[in-house]
């Protein structure tokens, strides 16, 4: 009597399950792989603000706005002392020549063809070569707003932002990791590098030392003879004792 042969199973009985362990590894390494460049970017934030917020120099705009009537050409004298300000800005710090935008098609545009002539005067006498100014004529979007004459011209400045970005929770949280490790929240030290930009003068203060100016050679000159008699070179100020309030701690 021969032994009772048993039923062969299809192929793929085994392969499904092997394809399914298979499946969830390679999802668990890709999750891995997800919180490993999380971690990564975390931890590539920089602690010290001056490089989380940088201050960045490059170019902007200043510009200034000449409003006109419909019913008088020229400036006022507020408007040409905003003007002469700034050209002489411009011989400081421009970097580009002064655009002057004006209306055109608006009920306004033969008086603002009349402010256009005496600006162009106002800073040819304020030292600009004619080279340094152009004009372009422009259309307003809205009619509804009275249309103006734009003046602008690009410079130097130095910009930091934008502030206001929260990316983690400043309190205690499993998504924060900087909390425990007691880091600087990621807005730290925007708005001081931010009103740092908009204050300084000259941005590349920022960057690099400016030389040194020449001494004073008159007042040094008296500091060497006074050195070279044998008498002290300390200033004596005879009024300032005039202030004071009291001799207390004579």
């Amino acid at each position: 009597m021969t032994a009772q042969t048993r039923p062969k199973r299809p192929a793929g009985h085994l392969r499904a399950p092997r394809l399914a362990i298979a499946l969830v590894g390679i999802a668990v390494a890709l999750t891995a792989c997800k919180h490993a460049a999380e971690d990564l970017t975390t931890a590539g934030v920089p602690d010290d603000y001056r490089l989380r917020h940088p201050i960045a120099i490059q170019e902007a705009d200043r510009s200034i706005v000449v409003f006109v009537g419909r019913g008088r050409g020229g400036i006022s004298a507020a408007q040409r002392a905003d003007v002469i300000g700034l050209a002489q800005a411009w011989l400081g710090e421009g970097t580009g020549a002064i655009s002057i935008d004006v209306p055109v098609d608006t009920p306004n545009a033969r008086a603002a063809q009349d402010s256009l002539r005496e600006i162009q005067a106002t800073l040819a006498a304020a030292g600009l070569p004619p080279r340094a100014v152009t004009v372009r004529p422009y259309r307003p979007d809205d009619p509804r707003h009275m249309a103006a004459i734009r003046l602008n011209y690009p410079k130097i400045s130095a910009v930091a932002g934008p502030c206001g970005l929260w990316p983690e929770d400043l309190g205690p949280s499993i998504n924060n990791k900087g909390y425990f490790d007691n880091k600087p929240y990621y807005n730290f030290g925007c708005s001081n590098q931010r009103n740092l930009a908009a204050m300084v003068d000259n941005p590349s203060d920022l960057v690099q030392p400016r030389p040194e100016t020449p001494a004073y050679t008159p007042r040094r000159s008296i500091g060497f003879d006074k050195y070279r008699r044998g008498t002290t070179t300390a200033t004596s100020y005879p009024e300032s004792d005039r202030a004071k309030l009291s001799d207390v701690g004579k």
